[in-house]
């Protein structure tokens, strides 16, 4: 299995393979987030309520933290051009399953396996990404990929929406598998086998990559993201019931917050590259700064958008540090290392939504915020604590090079 040197990529090569993970990451990103619009209409389609359809979403988050990790296990010694493509083929297939679905039972193990295939193949573009460009631009590169991810909520959900409402929730995840098949010629087109960011076998990068750096790293990440979600899970009804937004008008509320998440994914990149634990310290503190202004503005529409703008802009603005630095501790165990971000994240999502749950049922949806803001508040610590961890030398000195500053700037 040859790997391709950076230095043989022209430029333009270069950016050609991180569009092509970029689409990748869009049309699975698609896949994840496209069925909360079109809910509704598979509820009604398949016959269940919408309480069981919910089940769809959870199965697909439950895939992606438990079955990422297990299926990037049982592939380490593929290529990881090889995984994204076998993962993309896998989506197109999980997507027309569910085109083709009679039974709710069925659509659910197809969400699941889709679900992990999803941390897998981020797992393989951030190995891909990191492996093609040299370190100071590798948090650039894992910010091109999660891009993706951030453009697939501003531009994928819409248009998935829209179609499944016009021509029903089939065509939505037809259109789907078509996406994945654009991306899975882009791959095969642009991405050579690019090195990845581990070596060794399955025990060896088991070692590396649950190391207690690692999970203090991750622990940290699921906190963060537990706070944006504690209020993002709500934030619909609070737009309408608090600030006293009309229906019709929420959307647009909704689309600064998407944007800003979009701009601030590609900014987050290039700060991940100066210094990515000062990036996540600052990022926290702007979060709790901006979940803060979105309790106190209230009622006040025009503060609360500059509330979910700054929000926006630094809630995804840390997941290119948080992915590099995951990444960069486990040394060794970079591939298996790299699908764990996507596990924490979803942990977080999970956590965030249980924790708003319970706030609106003890003090009412008006709360919710505050409750977020308690959690950031208390992921500050943490956040800052990471700044000081770092690959053992041993473990560097074993032919593992840390991501630009990440590992070996930890400081302010």
């Amino acid at each position: 299995m040859s790997v391709v040197d950076v230095s043989a990529v022209s430029e333009t090569g270069r950016r050609r393979v991180l569009a092509a993970l970029g689409l990748g990451a869009f049309a699975i990103g698609t896949t994840e987030l496209v069925i909360v619009g079109v809910l509704g209409l598979m509820a009604d389609g398949m016959r269940v309520s919408i309480g069981t359809a919910g089940l769809l979403v959870t199965a697909y988050a439950l895939g992606i933290s438990f079955g990422g990790p297990i299926a990037t296990a049982l592939t380490l010694r593929l290529g990881r051009r090889l995984l994204l493509r076998l993962a993309l083929v896998a989506f197109i297939a999980g997507n027309l399953i569910a085109v083709a679905a009679t039974a709710f039972g069925v659509l659910l193990a197809a969400r699941a396996i889709t679900g992990a295939l999803h941390g897998l193949f981020l797992g393989a573009a951030s190995a891909v990404a990191t492996g093609l460009v040299p370190a100071e631009r590798r948090g650039h590169a894992v910010s091109l990929v999660f891009g993706g991810i951030a453009v697939s909520t501003v531009l994928g959900v819409p248009l998935g929406t829209l179609v499944g409402q016009t021509l029903g929730w089939r065509a939505t995840f037809a259109g789907v598998a078509v996406l994945c098949a654009a991306a899975l010629a882009a791959t095969f087109l642009f991405v050579p086998n690019a090195a990845g960011s581990g070596s060794g076998g399955l025990a060896a990068q088991a070692r590396h990559a649950f190391a207690p750096r690692v999970l203090a790293m991750l622990g940290a990440g699921v906190l963060l993201m537990a706070a944006q979600f504690t209020a993002l899970t709500y934030l619909t009804p609070l737009l309408e019931d608090v600030t006293g937004i009309p229906g019709g008008a929420v959307s647009a509320f909704l689309l600064i917050f998407g944007v800003t998440s979009a701009i601030g994914t590609f900014a987050g990149g290039r700060l991940a590259d100066r210094n990515a634990s000062g990036t996540l310290l600052v990022g926290n503190v702007v979060l709790v700064l901006a979940l803060g202004g979105l309790y106190l503005s209230g009622p006040h529409p025009l503060l609360v958008a500059v509330a979910l703008a700054a929000w926006g802009l630094v809630g995804m603005g840390i997941t290119p540090s948080l992915q590099l630095r995951v990444i960069s501790l486990a040394g060794e165990g970079g591939d298996l290392a790299a699908t764990l971000g996507a596990s924490a994240v979803n942990a977080g999502i999970a956590s965030g939504a249980a924790i708003g749950a319970g706030t609106v049922a003890a003090y009412g949806l008006a709360h919710v915020p505050l409750a977020a803001v308690v959690v950031s508040a208390v992921a500050l610590p943490a956040t800052w604590a990471t700044r000081w961890l770092r690959v053992p030398a041993t473990v560097v000195g074993s032919g593992e090079t840390a991501p630009g500053n990440v590992v070996t700037n930890t400081g302010g």
